[in-house]
């Protein structure tokens, strides 16, 4: 692997990525929306402290604030914050004990009250009531059930709404006061809210208080940074599209085949891809998988470096954001690790794992490939 293309790859991913972190991002938006001073604040998702430090970057630290997120991923905040860590993908009792404190937050708060929202990808996850009689344990065999069927997040987030007291709106229907501000980082196609964090900062269809919502961060405006950090560097940027959104061998196929002939300069690609996973899967996430199935695909090209990852700095119940690869990486026994779903054990046997810690943002994932 070029040394110089791996750099390359990863300097334009992460400028990417820099572009849609929450403290920066939510900042932007409060000031460009003239957002009033909030009475609360709750943040909810992997994102959800460096969302809330942007709020008190622009508000002081003086806010009551509830922030729910995952694991290792909480943040210095001031003390105003309660900070609750859950789990993720699979919710866990910490899951639960968010969602309670979430519905109570929004009750408690009186008739002129101003609620700040700010909510990230992971949400759904880690924080949850469930319906009435529906158990920990039941709900998260849902939820592996879920993950494991290579379903859409669109599919996945609207059974998740069926499950519970505080999704789809519901949560927010608790609230008595007079304005809600919902700020939220997409991680959907469509960038719809009613499907992020499957709408836990979404007010019901029909609301007592006036309701603000806005979009402000998503995959486009990461790639858009990305093609202006590949530009930077002197590269030609082909292709810049939002079309992960098939299984992970479909995407493999399809984008080695055009990379295989392709010109040189700087291909970009953003989505979300779906991995079918075995009854006892491996070490790895969508993008690892994906990783190793393109490495498969572009075997023998020379001049190609691959980076695939998660923008949330994770991919799936890892601590890896993805894979970088290149027409060398893949070797015959590859086929048994996807088979697996143990694609991160084989990259990180043949130094292709790509690990950036939490990053405070999550807007779906990022490929970028070079050809020299």
């Amino acid at each position: 692997m070029s040394e110089i293309a791996r750099q390359q790859a990863q300097d334009i991913w992460w400028h990417g990525v820099n572009a849609v972190r929450g403290t920066e991002a939510v900042k932007r938006a409060l000031l460009a929306e003239q957002v009033a001073r909030p009475d609360h604040i709750i943040a909810v998702g992997k994102a959800a402290c460096a969302m809330a430090a942007g709020a008190f970057e622009v508000f002081g630290g003086d806010i009551p604030a509830l922030v729910v997120t995952k694991y290792d991923h909480a943040e210095p905040l001031p003390p105003s914050a309660r900070i609750i860590e859950a789990a993720h993908p699979v919710p866990d009792e910490n899951s639960l004990i968010a969602g309670h404190a979430l519905l109570a937050a929004v009750r408690d708060l009186p008739e002129e009250a101003h609620l700040l929202v700010l909510v990230s990808g992971g949400a759904s996850a880690l924080a949850e009531l469930p319906e009435d009689g529906l158990s920990l344990a039941a709900l998260q065999t849902e939820n592996t059930r879920l993950l494991s069927q290579g379903l859409d997040i669109h599919a996945m987030n609207a059974r998740r709404k069926e499950l519970s007291q505080i999704k789809g709106g519901k949560l927010l229907a608790n609230f008595n006061g007079a304005l809600v501000t919902t700020l939220a980082i997409s991680d959907v196609e469509g960038d719809a809210l009613s499907v992020i964090g499957s709408g836990i900062g979404d007010a019901p269809e029909f609301y007592r208080f006036s309701f603000d919502p806005f979009i402000v961060a998503s995959n486009g405006i990461a790639r858009a940074a990305a093609a202006e950090k590949a530009t930077g560097l002197g590269l030609n940027v082909l292709s810049d599209k939002e079309t992960l959104y098939a299984d992970v061998f479909a995407l493999a196929e399809e984008i080695g085949h055009y990379l295989r002939d392709a010109p040189s300069g700087v291909h970009i690609w953003g989505g979300e891809p779906t991995v079918v996973l075995p009854p006892d899967p491996g070490q790895g996430g969508r993008n690892q998988a994906l990783a190793l199935a393109l490495a498969r695909e572009v075997s023998g090209v020379v001049g190609l470096t691959v980076l695939v990852a998660g923008t949330d700095g994770t991919d799936g119940p890892t601590a890896a954001a993805g894979g970088i690869i290149t027409g060398a990486t893949w070797r015959e026994d590859g086929d048994r690790y996807l088979r697996q779903a143990d694609s991160g054990r084989f990259l990180e046997q043949h130094g292709a794992l790509f690990t950036s810690g939490p990053t405070g943002t999550n807007v779906m994932d990022l490929v970028i490939a070079i050809r020299d």
